[in-house]
């Protein structure tokens, strides 16, 4: 059967909306028209902000970029947004694509590690210590609590060499404090793995058995642990499973050795190999007489050529090998021998050995019934088999939906039954060789570092065990050529119609160009931030040194003034006048200079800071103006923000001084400020009826030294939105504009509001 790729027909005919209903991460459908269609999961997240807007999922900061991927998606391209996402650490990445005349927006959002980690580590049942180096208990997790019957408070402060601690080996010997694994891990600085112990349970008084594993930390150049994190799993179920299996495998050989004369074993190669107790036993034979194919001299001659093609088939085939022939016993009489051996598998199908009966025919009636019933049971496989299959093939027409990413399907053993083409890509492997085989075995089975990934420690396999969906954002999985391949996946459950996991969906995506652009991401930020303090370094020390040259050209400049007015020619008094307006600029403009770089270089005390008080201290620095052309203020800002009184002061007083002074020519000034909470930020709105600015500048305005008038027109040193921009981004808001010419210009900025 040919599978259909990626791209064909069978594909677009597909119905994903009800795969997109139950992804677990936010989805949205916007139309051109404005209409929003969002899943649970991006319902879920808009209950938690109490906002109706869409929007309101990420920060301010992140909006204009998400509305260009908008745009760019109803125009039939499909983009990628990193964001940063509200009452989320870590930053999240939108896809933008066009959908049906609209636009589809996924956004994937990564979880904070740590929170991860114990969320793994108590779903997974593992009991958890973190100790110090006198092995005293620091932490401890709900899991240990269960596991070692003990509360929180009996363990915390607790050690290992307490001799309250009742603790064996697997063999009934006591288990001193002094080679506890966490001990050796402290005193060896080596990870002591899953070392089994025995420790008695007060609440259950019996004893439980744990598998151990300690993890020793140290500081970079220290020779001595810093501390010791102890995991450990409780696996007393395990350990009497494992005791039943041995009783039921001694059983199991009695009963063969009860029905059967001999039994024996051979190598996968069919070499028949000492030691063989029941063959030496009943033929006489020593080791060196019947090893190799030495065991031929004790057959009939008659029967040896085809017991031997027989064997050579079987060998051949791995397949049952089943014969009859006469063998001599050591007191030299033929015995009639039905002959049988079978394969012997391990979990990946490969042949280990060989183990064989030779069985007097006078029970071959016995044997032939459980043969029968064995043919039995193999039909109620196959029947089972073909069942799956069919339900196999089902199940798998769904998943081709989600073919930008791969998808496997596993049953409750873990065994892949279902991988779409975008998996088999990914991994190197042919669909065919993927399905039927241990999922975790094939592709799972070693950490990036090279360590083994035990099945146990496995979150797909964990979802099988209790059926809950998992999420992980950073792991790896091996490629057929045996290389790493970094990944993303989601392991969801699936039920049978009891409602009991039945097996599970994992989504994989390939996130080796994500980690790649991380990390030039940040040498990127690592070099701007490296770039910034070098400029404000720069500026600082610049508009500092300049002061004292232009102190001295401004003192003699101004002695020349006094000394000489009216003794030189009117160009000569002229000249000076223009120098001594020169100086005085000069001196303002490094003055603003001076401020930004302090600025940049200050610390911030952010305290609660009423609008209206700011108001009030703005209203005293602009009175001159106001008096002088009768000019009128108002404000109605009744919030508190967080923040430092002097510098919003003085944000506040530039953009008031902006609107009272680029008025109409013929129209008294009027400058409004109003605020509102918006979320966790205060939005303030500063509107003039001025002369308003092209939208071309609104960008540039906030520039350092940008002007749109001449001096002699409007003075300034184009230092004063340059200063608002860097105290409002100080902060941790922003700032932007709306204006239009002639219409006046209202400054928009945000800043923290005093939490609730």
């Amino acid at each position: 059967m040919t599978l259909p790729d990626a791209g064909s027909a069978a594909f677009q005919t597909l119905d994903a909306a009800a795969l997109l209903a139950a992804l677990p991460d936010p989805v949205a459908y916007l139309t051109a028209g404005g209409q929003v269609t969002l899943n649970r999961a991006a319902q879920a997240r808009m209950a938690q902000t109490g906002s109706g807007d869409w929007t309101a999922l990420f920060q301010p900061g992140s909006v204009p970029a998400i509305q260009d991927a908008v745009q760019a998606a109803l125009r039939g391209e499909t983009r990628q947004v990193t964001v940063q996402v509200v009452d989320t650490v870590a930053p999240g990445l939108l896809t933008v694509a066009s959908a049906s005349g609209g636009a589809l927006l996924h956004l994937h959002v990564a979880r904070d590690p740590l929170e991860v980690a114990l969320e793994l580590m108590d779903g997974l049942g593992l009991g958890m210590t973190v100790q110090a180096p006198d092995t005293r208990i620091l932490l401890v997790n709900d899991a240990a609590t269960r596991i070692l019957g003990l509360t929180r408070e009996q363990l915390t402060g607790r050690d290992s060499m307490d001799p309250e601690w009742r603790a064996i080996h697997p063999d009934g010997t006591d288990f001193p404090g002094e080679t506890h694994p966490s001990m050796q891990a402290l005193r060896t600085l080596q990870v002591q793995r899953e070392v089994p112990m025995g420790v008695y349970h007060p609440q259950e008084q019996d004893w439980r058995w744990l598998q151990v594993t300690a993890i020793p930390r140290r500081a970079p150049g220290a020779t001595q642990a810093k501390q010791v994190t102890t995991v450990f799993a409780d696996i007393t179920e395990k350990q009497a499973m494992q005791t039943e299996m041995r009783r039921r495998e001694r059983r199991y050989r009695s009963l063969v050795r009860a029905t059967s004369q001999i039994v024996w074993d051979a190598f996968p190669d069919g070499d028949f190999q000492p030691p063989q107790a029941d063959w030496e036993a009943f033929t006489g034979q020593s080791p060196a007489q019947y090893r190799g194919v030495g065991w031929l001299d004790a057959l009939h001659p008659d029967d040896r050529a085809h017991t031997i093609a027989d064997w050579q088939r079987a060998v051949r085939d791995g397949d049952l090998y089943s014969t009859e022939h006469r063998l001599r016993r050591a007191d030299g009489q033929y015995v009639p021998m039905q002959v049988r051996a079978v394969p012997v598998t391990d979990e990946r199908g490969r042949l280990v050995e060989w183990v064989g009966t030779h069985s007097d025919l006078s029970a071959i009636r016995e044997a032939e019934q459980a043969l029968r019933a064995l043919n039995a049971e193999l039909e109620g496989r196959v029947q089972q088999r073909t069942e799956d299959l069919a339900r196999v093939t089902r199940f798998s027409t769904l998943l081709l939906t989600a073919a930008g990413e791969g998808i496997f399907g596993l049953d409750a053993r873990g065994i892949t039954t279902f991988a779409n083409p975008a998996a088999a890509r990914m991994l190197g492997y042919s669909i065919e060789r993927m399905i039927g085989q241990p999922q975790h075995d094939l592709v799972h089975h070693h950490h990036e570092d090279g360590a083994p990934y035990p099945l146990a420690d496995c979150p797909i396999h964990q979802t099988l065990l209790d059926g809950q969906t998992r999420r992980v954002e950073r792991d790896v999985m091996w490629h057929a050529q045996g290389h790493a391949v970094p990944v993303a996946y989601v392991v969801t459950p699936t039920h049978d119609e009891q409602g009991q996991t039945s097996g599970a969906v994992v989504m994989v995506q390939d996130i080796t160009e994500r980690i790649r652009a991380q990390g030039q991401l940040q040498d990127l930020i690592e070099d701007l931030e490296r770039s910034n303090q070098d400029l404000e370094q720069f500026a600082y020390v610049a508009s500092h040194d300049l002061q004292e040259p232009l102190r001295t050209i401004g003192s003699y400049t101004e002695l020349l003034a006094r000394r000489y007015q009216g003794q030189l020619d009117p160009r000569a008094d002229q000249y000076l006048h223009f120098m001594q307006d020169a100086v005085d600029r000069m001196r303002s403009l490094i003055q603003d200079l001076l401020g930004f770089a302090r600025l940049s270089r200050a610390d911030l005390t952010l305290t609660p800071t009423p609008l209206g008080d700011l108001m009030r201290s703005v209203q005293q620095n602009v009175q001159g103006t106001l008096d002088a052309d009768g000019s009128s203020l108002t404000w109605d800002t009744p919030d508190q923000v967080m923040g430092q009184a002097s510098l919003l002061t003085q944000l506040l007083t530039n953009l008031v001084s902006n609107g009272l002074k680029f008025h109409r020519p013929g129209e008294t000034a009027h400058v409004q400020v109003t605020s509102r909470r918006e979320g966790d930020m205060i939005h303030m709105q500063v509107r003039d009826n001025g002369i308003g600015i092209p939208p071309e500048y609104h960008a540039r305005i906030f520039e350092i030294f940008q002007r749109l008038h001449r001096r002699e027109t409007y003075a300034g040193n184009g230092m004063g939105l340059a200063i608002c921009r860097k105290i409002t981004e100080h902060h941790g808001g922003r700032i932007w504009l709306d204006s239009s010419p002639d219409l006046g210009s209202t400054f928009h900025l945000t800043l923290p509001a005093v939490p609730s």
